[in-house]
């Protein structure tokens, strides 16, 4: 059975802090890591309390949790088709604290050195492009807690999908972004997801809607089951997700199976209202 961290706290490092201490081989990871990119949510330039950006506070936490093992640390993201993942960095407050803990944002759409992954078993990609970064990269998604109006929620899976540096993503949503998702986590899996929820977005997403102060942080090794337990706290049954439940039935992770340590789920979950 795979555990999930739920944790129910104010905004700040301690509340991150206890999430990931109740995570698993987590020491391990960043001691075994050749590097770490912390992959974050600059969907758009608004920043953290509007719910749609992920949290500069909460990247702090999995730095400085890092740095413990390794320096060979990067804040990633690319350019979205509306956003330059440059500008966001900056006007979100992500700049200030990267200058604080020494940290190098990369903007994974001006990386010049490409590699290819063939994808096994693939739904619709059988082959992608990535920066050579992410080679034998212990990769960390930074998410969000909110629903997305064409893929139903974007939580750690979802946010993968931006590990594509390609700036005109609409090719991939009209190749069926929901399969998409799959076959980028397929091989390019993370190694902990980490959900931003201190500030949470209600509505159609995943930059429409209204921002929630739901003051919780979501932590796991498998991104199924932890993307599952962001569902229901959403009030959103995951097996309706099809990236979700995809993603289960090609063994990537759990959808029931899942010891939630910390908080109950039916202590912190609401409906969120979506489209």
């Amino acid at each position: 059975m795979t555990k999930v961290a739920l944790i129910k706290g104010p905004r700040s490092l301690e509340t991150v802090y206890k999430a990931l201490s109740l995570i698993e081989g987590l020491d391990e990871l960043f001691r075994n890591a050749l590097k770490v990119l912390i992959k974050v949510n600059f969907i758009t330039i608004k920043t953290y309390e509007t719910g749609v950006t992920t949290d500069p506070l909460v990247v702090e936490a999995i730095i400085n949790q890092a740095k413990r093992y390794t320096n060979k640390i990067f804040v990633v993201e690319s350019n979205a088709t509306t956003t330059n993942a440059d500008k966001a960095f900056h006007v979100t407050g992500m700049d200030k604290m990267c200058e604080r803990t020494g940290i190098e944002f990369l903007n994974l759409s001006k990386e010049k050195n490409k590699i290819q992954l063939a994808i096994p078993n693939a739904e619709v990609l059988h082959k992608i492009e990535v920066p050579e970064v992410v080679k034998d990269a212990a990769i960390i998604s930074a998410a969000k807690l909110k629903p997305h109006n064409e893929t139903g929620v974007t939580l750690g899976m979802k946010n993968m999908f931006g590990l594509l540096p390609d700036k005109l993503k609409a090719k991939f949503h009209m190749q069926n972004i929901n399969k998409v998702i799959v076959d980028v986590n397929t091989i390019l899996k993370p190694s902990l997801v980490v959900i931003d929820g201190f500030y949470a977005l209600e509505g159609p997403g995943p930059v429409s809607g209204t921002p929630v102060k739901m003051d919780v942080i979501i932590a796991g090794r498998d991104p199924v089951a932890t993307d599952s337990v962001g569902c229901r706290i959403m009030g959103i049954d995951p097996n309706e997700i099809y990236h979700v439940r995809r993603a289960y039935e090609k063994g990537l992770g759990e959808i029931e199976k899942i010891e939630v340590v910390g908080e109950k789920i039916e202590t912190v979950a609401r409906k969120f209202r979506r489209i």
